[in-house]
């Protein structure tokens, strides 16, 4: 009987030094360069129906802790969503992140982060991991979300599915950004290279947290978005 090959431990310790040489590597080209840091999201007319006139806030997800959360909590504020990870050469966001979402939170804004280890295996794989790293490292204080899937497919979070299709764009790398209307209705994508706290997104954010809220059922804002007229006052009758 052929005797089995004994397993090399040297050499597997070699294969994951490579696969994380590999992902630094990557991950450093994408901070450097900006490559790989969006791709296309699927655009079907399944999606597009889907997604057309539903919003963020109709989505359901879990906490870092596994509680059931509704989106609809966050109606009426300007959202970022961003897909974190912990291991990851933008992982030092966390900062500016936790910076602008202290700075904009009484003004009616909220960070939203969203732990995944899509792109290089870079997130760990345990919720109280995840939030030990934030909460030491960078006094983490918005909201995180369970670990999930960015990726299309079927597997994919319904919130990325549903951000990418109204934008047309999914996260390439770690740090991905969608800025959501008050309305959830609307989103525009910041690649993993747009720093949390510079000049272009915070000019996004400030121009975003200056357009009036959604109109409250029984407004006078008409479709259109602007005041209705005023009813015309009645004339006192003629004696």
């Amino acid at each position: 009987m052929p005797a089995r090959a004994a397993s090399n431990p040297a050499s597997s310790l070699v294969s994951t030094f490579a696969a994380a040489i590999a992902a630094t590597f990557m991950g450093t080209i994408a901070f450097v360069t900006g490559v790989a840091c969006s791709q296309s999201a699927p655009q079907t007319p399944e999606l597009t129906a889907k997604w057309k006139d539903a919003t963020m806030h109709d989505i359901k997800v879990k906490t870092l802790d596994g509680k059931d959360a509704n989106l609809s909590e966050y109606a009426g504020k300007v959202v970022l969503v961003v897909n974190v990870a912990s291991q990851c050469g933008f992982t030092r966001q966390y900062k500016g992140l936790q910076k602008i979402h202290d700075t904009y939170k009484d003004r009616g804004f909220v960070v939203l982060g969203f732990p995944s280890g899509d792109f290089g295996g870079q997130e760990f794989d345990s919720a109280s991991e995840i939030r030990e790293f934030c909460s030491t490292n960078y006094s983490v204080t918005f909201p995180l979300f369970e670990k999930c899937v960015v990726k299309a497919g079927k597997e994919q979070s319904p919130v990325f599915e549903a951000l990418g299709t109204k934008t047309g764009v999914l996260p390439g790398w770690n740090f991905g950004k969608y800025l959501v209307s008050r309305d959830g209705k609307t989103a525009k994508f910041y690649a993993s290279n747009v720093s949390p706290d510079g000049a272009e997104l915070i000019a996004a954010i400030e121009k975003a947290l200056g357009e009036a809220p959604p109109a409250a059922a029984g407004s006078t804002e008409n479709v259109g978005g602007k005041p209705a007229a005023p009813a015309a006052a009645s004339e006192p009758a003629k004696k």
